[in-house]
């Protein structure tokens, strides 16, 4: 049987876990707002951020299985697994979220996850 000391522990202990779970839901539902930015071409490599606009172009990679999105005239890259599950049509309103980098000397918007697009209707 526990201690009355260790029994206290593991209250302490099962608080900071159920805060921590509810502060990682709650960051993940609202977070990516709250941190991302709008997207400009000030906006450097690596930074989160959001963009809004219409889908002007869909093509898929030379590789294959990944698109590239043209949005409001900046690139998009959807990897694989991120355009597994959607379907995405030119002249849609999306709103996404994503990391800034610059490929082969163009810059880009880079989807992690398919929850981080939205096609608005």
């Amino acid at each position: 049987m526990l201690e009355r000391q260790e029994k206290t522990a593991l209250a302490a202990l099962v608080c900071v876990v159920g805060i921590v779970l509810a502060a990682h839901v709650l960051f993940d539902a609202v977070g990516r707002s709250l941190v991302a930015e709008p997207y400009s071409q000030e906006v450097p490599d690596g930074a989160l951020v959001l963009l809004e606009g219409s889908i002007e172009e869909i093509r898929t990679t030379s590789t294959g299985g990944h698109l590239i999105l043209t949005v409001n005239g900046t690139a998009v890259f959807l990897p694989e697994n991120v355009v597994a599950g959607l379907e995405l049509h030119e002249n849609e309103n999306v709103t996404l979220y994503g990391v800034v980098q610059t490929y082969r000397g163009k810059r880009e918007v880079v989807v992690a996850s398919s929850g981080d697009i939205r096609v608005l209707k």
